[in-house]
């Protein structure tokens, strides 16, 4: 890896090398889960084209006048095609589901350069694989379910990966901030992935998947080649993740040039003439442990239901907006991209918020409780106009990703680089992958509820989204009560009142 990326040798002081691995860091990273989600997003827009209105298209040139459906794409063309439609989704969430809780045990023990890069790569393959269905003309469903489960599968090597690289580089100053405005990669590749795949949804819907395909290939061999897991790597200063006492470590130690400090408290000693050998290289911690770590379980359990109403928009908004306001394929795909829009502007606000208040669980608790009454708002009137429309997606996009944004970030690099592990960062890439896993169980679970809610009607499929957000809020309860007693504490302190 130094072969392929040198420190440059006119310098003599690591600050600025180490400024720009961070900011090569975030950009890799940022390029890397924007292609993952840019891969995902397809399937949403090609629906409404699997299976569209055909009496809009004019006669049926098969002069089979009974058959309404001759213009979609068997076997999508049944009566049954929500169902088949929530078969493929969850065919991939539920693959992704499982394997995150393995993914993350796997990315502690491996090259997270080499994990990264082969899950990019074998994620972009079966993308293709989707699309070339189109052009193979397969119409067997179990080709779509396995494609969608080996797809769900390998794209579990990307989020315990990016995450485990930022928090290696970045410690908990402004974290929120920073992972907030990185985290908009989610919608950034959401947005791409919709106009790509709007771009051809009505003229050849596999490309739609193949050319999401080759870009999630290209930038993955990228990040072979230049992505630096470690500052330890390059020469560089591990970044101090936590505030410690004097008497536990000085905090001038661990910035200082000399290097980062080894298990024994030893600093590395000329790290370009000599080679680094750590006293004692630390164990990757146990699934088990990383749930003794205080606050996972709650903020797994969080994400659950908030990544449940999130997904739920990923994979259905463009055919609620087809059916509800009578749009295009296209034009609805495009109206989508709004929500993702709105989520960028709320991961930045949750995890700004966050940092000044130090409240990372309040702060999502807010969000949630305001999304409630803005999702019943935007299904009652939200497509009373394109200018209502348009709001309304912006806002119920930043309320429902903001929490999720913020948890799958900055919450999971907090747990991660705990102060009970005592400095041991082999812990960050298994925390990351319980805590997104857990959010994934949710992630399969809202489309495949709004797939058997939706034949009732779309009104039921909202008041399961409000539903699912209160419980989100809920079960932070016990950790916003912890915060605000420490912020009560300081303040009844100052104004001479005595704690017990």
């Amino acid at each position: 890896l130094r072969q392929l990326i040198p420190v440059p040798q006119t310098l003599t002081s690591p600050l600025p090398s180490s400024r720009s691995y961070r900011g090569l860091t975030l950009v890799l990273t940022f390029l890397s889960y924007t292609s993952y989600h840019l891969s995902r997003k397809p399937i949403s827009i090609v629906k409404s084209q699997l299976h569209p209105n055909c009496s809009t298209l004019g006669p049926n040139p098969h002069n089979d006048s009974n058959n309404t459906n001759w213009c979609s794409w068997a076997p999508f063309d049944g009566d049954n095609y929500k169902e088949l439609f929530g078969a493929l989704d969850n065919a991939f969430l539920v693959a992704y589901a499982i394997g995150m809780f393995i993914s993350g045990i796997f990315g502690e023990r491996l090259p997270l350069r080499y994990y990264l890069s082969g899950g990019m790569v074998l994620s972009g393959l079966f993308t293709a694989l989707f699309g070339l269905g189109y052009f193979w003309n397969i119409h067997v469903l179990w080709y779509f379910i396995v494609v969608q489960v080996c797809n769900g599968l390998v794209q579990t090597t990307g989020w315990p990966a990016v995450v485990a690289c930022v928090g290696n580089w970045f410690g908990k100053g402004k974290r929120g901030l920073i992972m907030g405005i990185w985290n908009s990669h989610t919608s950034v590749g959401n947005i791409l992935g919709s106009l790509i795949a709007g771009a051809w949804v009505s003229s050849a819907w596999g490309l739609s998947f193949v050319v999401p395909g080759i870009i999630i290939i290209a930038v993955g061999i990228i990040c072979f080649f230049f992505l630096v897991e470690y500052p330890e790597d390059v020469d560089c200063s591990p970044p101090l993740h936590h505030v410690m006492t004097t008497s536990e470590k000085d905090p001038e130690a661990v910035t200082s040039n000399e290097g980062p400090l080894s298990l024994s408290g030893q600093s590395s000693v000329d790290h370009s003439n000599s080679p680094k050998e750590p006293a004692e290289e630390p164990e990757a911690i146990s699934f088990l442990g990383a749930l003794r770590i205080p606050g996972v379980v709650e903020f797994s359990l969080c994400l659950l239901f908030a990544k449940l109403v999130s997904y739920t928009f990923l994979y259905w908004l463009p055919l609620y907006i087809v059916n509800v306001a009578h749009f295009g394929a296209k034009e609805a795909g495009d109206l989508s991209t709004l929500f993702d829009v709105g989520g960028i502007l709320g991961g930045i606000f949750a995890g700004l918020i966050s940092d000044y208040t130090g409240g990372r669980a309040t702060t999502c608790c807010v969000m949630l409780v305001v999304a409630a009454p803005m999702l019943f708002l935007y299904n009652h009137v939200g497509q009373n106009g394109i200018g209502t429309s348009i709001a309304m997606l912006i806002i119920c996009g930043a309320l429902v990703n903001g929490p999720y944004a913020l948890i799958t970030t900055a919450v999971s690099a907090d747990l991660g680089t705990h102060e009970s592990l005592k400095g041991n960062a082999k812990a960050l890439s298994t925390v990351t992958a319980i805590i997104d896993g857990t959010g994934s169980v949710g992630a399969a679970l809202g489309p495949l509820l709004a797939g058997l809610i939706s034949p009732t009607g779309w009104n039921n499929v909202f008041y399961m989204l409000i539903a699912a957000d209160v419980l989100a809020c809920l079960l932070l309860a016990r950790v916003v009560v912890k915060e605000a007693r420490g912020w009560c504490g300081p303040m009844a302190r100052q104004r001479g009142y005595v704690i017990t």
